[in-house]
């Protein structure tokens, strides 16, 4: 059960010193562009829908939520409940 490739001295991955930089690159590359897409989707969502309320607090999306009820065809039931919160 013994392997025939002896192990890689001085490293705990079993990788050379030029095969870690690669990784690292890679690795790194990676990373940033991962980071660069998650940036851009949170500015989307931001512009699409802001998390944190403007100065007038939630209230200012109620219109909003108005007219999409208006466009579409929802249940009565939540017509009468968005109509009783304003």
């Amino acid at each position: 059960m013994s392997s025939s490739v002896p192990p890689r001295p001085g490293s705990l991955s079993g990788l050379t010193e030029l095969e870690a930089k690669e990784f690292h690159k890679i690795f790194v590359v990676s990373f940033i562009a991962f980071t660069l897409i998650a940036i851009v989707a949170h500015i989307l969502v931001w512009s699409w829908r802001p998390w944190i309320p403007g100065p007038n607090g939630y209230a200012m999306l109620q219109s909003h939520a108005n007219l999409a009820l208006a466009f579409t065809n929802v249940h009565p039931v939540l017509t009468h409940v968005v109509n009783a919160l304003t």
